[in-house]
């Protein structure tokens, strides 16, 4: 380590400004501060010490989205399996054709997200935002696996160039750049992104119950493409086959990270871990979800038992990795409650009354990044009020 120390200290006034390559002075301090932590220090008043800075806790953020990806990498692949019949495929059979389809997703998110943020950064003469390190690992996680690519890269370059840089870049977004993506593909391409729309291993299946797809030159017996969430309802899971194991294990079609209660429930584990992410959101975000699904289930909206909406479609997955995100979400201790809980009440009103949209997560989540700012404003103005009152009493 001390070479690569010793060989980046070298290179280093080349690339300050005035050096030969000085107009690249914000792409070589991104890739030193991506391997060191920055050496500067406080001077004077309070201040925080830590040695963890942004990219350390970005990287936090992407090391929890880990085991989501690697289930999500075999579960397409096992999906195919299914679809196609395939009983000779080994694992590693599962999961090459999951990397084989995946790893594209990956390519195209951070080749076009990181190469605006470069650019971006080298006009402005600015720092190179370290936001899309974890943006561009959400991304493929939460589309489609067989969405295409040119469509992938437009949604990407639109979620940085409009969704962060307008604004500021990173830490002055209004709202989430993964999600900016996915709902840039579903209003601008619905036909590729409608929620009644199901991608595995290159067969796109339209769900209609009781219609089998054409797989080769043959009908796959009995096999369903049919989400849970689709088939939201106790006789359509049991229809379709899906018990709420499976539904927990992630065994069932859907985006590739979103389906595995498991692997989600690990990175919520190191996000708490480490203090990256809010346990308040996440907790009344859950709360949330359960009040309206136990009360869709009171008035007969749903046969569902309210639990069933924690771990069917993209609840859970935005819940701990995309509602906690902490530019975009709440700042004040009782906002975030407030916050949590809209987000889970909002995704779960959309799934019970919305018959054209069957998952609720994206809008929610959205909406309430917008209203965020306003939900902190009015809990910092009644705090004001109640220590105001105090002062006059005492």
């Amino acid at each position: 380590m001390s070479g690569l120390r010793n060989f980046v200290d070298k290179i280093k006034p080349t690339f300050e400004k005035g050096g030969k390559l000085g107009f690249l002075h914000s792409t070589f301090d991104a890739f030193e501060t991506f391997l060191f932590v920055p050496n500067t220090v406080t001077r004077k008043g309070a201040h925080v010490r830590d040695c963890v800075d942004l990219k350390r806790v970005m990287i936090m953020v992407v090391l929890a989205l880990v085991p989501a990806m690697l289930f999500g990498i075999w579960n397409v692949g096992y999906q195919h399996k299914l679809a196609f019949g395939l009983v000779d495929w080994g694992f590693w059979n599962i999961v090459l054709y999951g990397l084989v389809k995946v790893l594209p997703l990956y390519i195209v998110s951070y080749l076009v997200g990181l190469g605006i943020e470069f650019v971006s950064a080298q006009i402005q003469g600015h720092e190179v935002n370290e936001g899309y390190l974890v943006s561009g690992m959400l991304i493929p996680l939460i589309v489609p696996v067989d969405v295409p690519l040119w469509m992938l890269a437009i949604a990407v370059a639109f979620a940085v160039i409009i969704g962060k840089e307008v604004f500021g870049g990173t830490g002055m977004n209004i709202w989430n750049p993964a999600l900016l993506t996915r709902a840039f593909l579903f209003f601008s391409y619905p036909s590729k992104m409608s929620g009644d729309t199901v991608w595995t291993g290159g067969v796109e299946r339209f769900v209609n119950e009781g219609v089998a797809f054409q797989a080769g030159n043959g009908l796959v017996d009995g096999f369903s493409g049919a989400t849970p969430l689709a088939n939201a309802s106790m006789q359509g899971l049991q229809n379709s086959g899906y018990s709420l194991w499976d539904m927990i294990l992630g065994t069932i079609p859907g985006s590739v990270g979103e389906t595995s209660v498991i692997a989600i429930l690990i990175g919520a584990v190191i996000l708490l871990w480490t203090g990256v992410a809010s346990w308040k959101i996440m907790a009344s975000s859950v709360l949330g979800g359960l009040a309206i699904g136990y009360l869709g289930y009171a008035v007969g909206a749903t046969d569902l038992p309210g639990y069933y909406q924690l771990v069917m479609g993209g609840f859970l997955f935005g819940t701990v990795f995309m509602a906690t995100d902490p530019v975009t979400s709440a700042q004040t201790e009782c906002g975030k409650w407030i916050y949590g809980f809209l987000v889970g009440a909002l995704a779960v009103t959309v799934r019970l009354w919305n018959p054209g949209y069957p998952e609720g997560m994206m809008l929610a989540i959205l909406l309430m990044n917008t209203f965020a700012p306003l939900i902190d404003h009015y809990v910092i103005e009644g705090s004001i009020k109640r220590r105001a009152k105090k002062v006059k009493t005492a």
